[in-house]
């Protein structure tokens, strides 16, 4: 018994063993409650869905060797006002999502490529200047939202007729667009299948891209910069990239997550949405220093299940607090902090 326990810590890591356990136990504890399990299912999959390229961001930083994309609020900032974009062009339907993850490509590139030479003259600090630049984008763009040009009455202040709102609603745009694409009923509850396919299609291009001549060099940049140096290899070169495509995905990724969720959040919005991104992707077996599809897809699973059904099954045991929020703040913290204290070791 000890052995099997050994071995899959040894392939899957402490996190994703503990949280699937955790998850069992919280299935097993909704049945007993009675729960709606169909719904609950239903809920899972349109988290999944909201976060999931969110958190395939993160692979390319982690390849290239930049590390856990802790400003990935940049590239947030930059699909938020790309969709901002095609909401003042009076766009909608799948015209509106289209240009607005269009437009996220070249605004992401250039904040991308800006952000980048910044990592590449602090090596080995990437995660804590990360944190700063986030949190410091995300503030500056507090300003920035109340001195944009935007017109259109659907974003703008009702009383003063300045500045963005706190939150802009997509309905009537591309609110749902991809959720509601190829209709499909599970035990009589709508999938996200649009969403899932936009999210298919991504994963295998970041697939491709790994096994591209580009992405093996990389590959090796971010596991050996040494070696990779002495190879020929123009590690600053690989990390300026892995950070523009993870700031580029981060666009599109609060795109494909306003879609479902209805709105655009500004302001302080973005903020702890990397926190969110990180915590799955490290649940699904990632590192710091090493991340793949598979990590994506099973932590964004994982972590966006365990929130879904905790939030019903924990409040039904306590209803006097709001205890699945606190163990929401300790699962998402704690995976975090396991993750930097590996950093260095043998991970």
């Amino acid at each position: 018994m000890k052995a099997i326990w050994n071995n899959l810590i040894n392939k899957y890591g402490y996190p994703k063993v503990f949280i699937t356990i955790f998850l069992a136990i919280l299935l097993a504890a909704a049945v007993v409650q009675k729960q709606d399990i169909p719904m609950l299912l239903r809920d899972s999959s349109a988290r999944v869905g909201m976060f999931s390229i969110l958190v395939l961001a993160l692979v390319p930083s982690i390849t290239s060797g930049t590390g856990l994309n802790f400003a990935l609020s940049i590239g947030i900032i930059c699909g938020i006002l790309s969709g901002c974009i095609a909401i003042e062009m009076d766009l909608t339907g799948f015209r509106a999502f289209f240009t607005a993850v269009f437009i996220t490509i070249p605004i992401g590139t250039i904040a991308g490529y800006l952000y980048s030479l910044i990592l590449n003259r602090v090596k080995g600090d990437e995660m804590t200047i990360g944190t700063y630049m986030g949190f410091s984008v995300v503030s500056l763009m507090c300003i920035g939202w109340l001195l944009l040009p935007f017109k259109s009455p659907e974003m703008i202040w009702a009383l003063g007729g300045k500045g963005l709102r706190t939150t802009i609603t997509l309905s009537g745009k591309f609110d749902k667009i991809l959720d509601n694409f190829a209709d499909i009923k599970f035990l009589g509850m709508n999938l996200p299948v649009g969403t899932m396919i936009f999210f298919g299609i991504l994963c295998l291009l970041m697939w491709l891209f790994l096994k591209s001549k580009t992405g093996a060099a990389m590959l090796a940049a971010g596991d050996n910069p040494k070696f990779a140096t002495a190879s020929g290899i123009n590690v600053d070169k690989q990390r300026t990239i892995g950070t523009i495509l993870s700031t580029v995905l981060g666009g599109i990724g609060i795109i494909v997550y306003a879609q479902s969720f209805g709105f655009f959040q500004l302001y302080q919005g973005p903020l702890m949405m990397p926190f969110i991104a990180i915590s799955a992707i490290l649940i699904g077996g990632a590192t710091s220093r090493k991340a793949t599809i598979s990590n994506v897809i099973s932590g964004v699973v994982l972590f966006q299940a365990l929130l879904t059904i905790a939030l019903p099954v924990i409040n039904k045991m306590t209803p006097e607090g709001n205890l699945s929020e606190v163990i929401r703040i300790i699962v998402q913290n704690g995976v975090i902090l396991y993750a930097l204290t590996k950093v260095g070791g043998n991970d």
